[in-house]
């Protein structure tokens, strides 16, 4: 039966027994979670478990076979990414998606799209309204890159950045959209252990600084278990766990999804 309680009001992400088919596949079954304000979850499992599966479905992305969706207590069925984005949420990719033929600068100023407060007509005639959002808009871009210490690459292309620092600079991009939930899709994927212990910090310090939630999915259990109070733990689309990082670290099911049965 589908529940069809009112979304919490404390609630930033509220999934109540999402599950995602692709024609005979379940990528994603009776998956739920809710995450309050301010908080910084974990979702974990192996790899093809379906977690960047629940990223695109809360994203927009994908509209679930079954299942609601609640951003900030606003139901999301049907709406586009872009709609989505609007009611807050903003996200990072396993693989780093920046724009490499702008600037570091236009990367956070292109992404801050939504908050234009003027038309194409006023665009093309560069109207009085035009240019105070455009001067607004690329203030708060040097504060944010200023923010992050990132002010002195604000005319290089990102490419031509370290990887680290490319890391850093997606998710200063996706805080710029000013989120209340951010989704962090892997960001330790390819970084050394030193950048990864700065990732650590990063994350640690948006959190506290920041009003903002954080549903992080990551494959480095050392990150995981450091940042996130609450971890939920999914293998072929099924929740086999949820807990906190001890109560994850020793859970047979857990441990044989990762490593067999035989370690068991």
């Amino acid at each position: 039966m589908q529940n069809t309680q009112a979304p919490s009001s404390t609630s930033v992400l509220e999934i109540r027994n999402m599950t995602q088919r692709f024609g005979g596949l379940v990528a994603v079954s009776d998956f739920s979670i809710n995450l309050g304000k301010n908080q910084l979850y974990g979702l974990i499992g192996p790899n093809g478990a379906g977690k960047t599966t629940v990223f695109n479905l809360i994203s927009g992305f994908y509209q679930p076979s079954q299942g609601r969706i609640f951003i900030n207590g606003r139901p999301t069925a049907g709406l586009k990414p872009h709609k989505v984005t609007a009611l807050g949420v903003a996200r990072t990719f396993q693989n780093i998606r920046l724009w490499n033929d702008m600037s570091v600068l236009d990367n956070i100023r292109v992404a801050q799209h939504g908050a234009l407060d003027y038309g194409f007509l006023q665009a093309v005639l560069r109207t009085r309204s035009y240019r105070d959002c455009e001067a607004r808009i690329e203030k708060e871009a040097r504060e944010l890159l200023t923010f992050f210490e990132l002010d002195q690459y604000a005319n290089e292309l990102p490419t031509n950045l370290p990887y680290g620092l490319q890391r850093k600079l997606e998710i200063v991009r996706a805080l710029s959209e000013k989120p209340k939930l951010l989704l962090l899709d892997e960001p330790a994927a390819g970084l050394n252990s030193v950048d990864a212990i700065e990732l650590i910090r990063l994350v640690k310090w948006i959190h506290e600084n920041f009003d903002i939630s954080i549903l992080l999915i990551e494959h480095h259990m050392d990150v995981v278990m450091e940042l996130c109070s609450q971890i939920k733990v999914i293998d072929f689309g099924q929740t086999i766990a949820e807990g906190d990082p001890e109560e994850i670290r020793n859970n047979p099911a857990v441990i044989s999804a990762y490593l067999g049965d035989d370690t068991i």
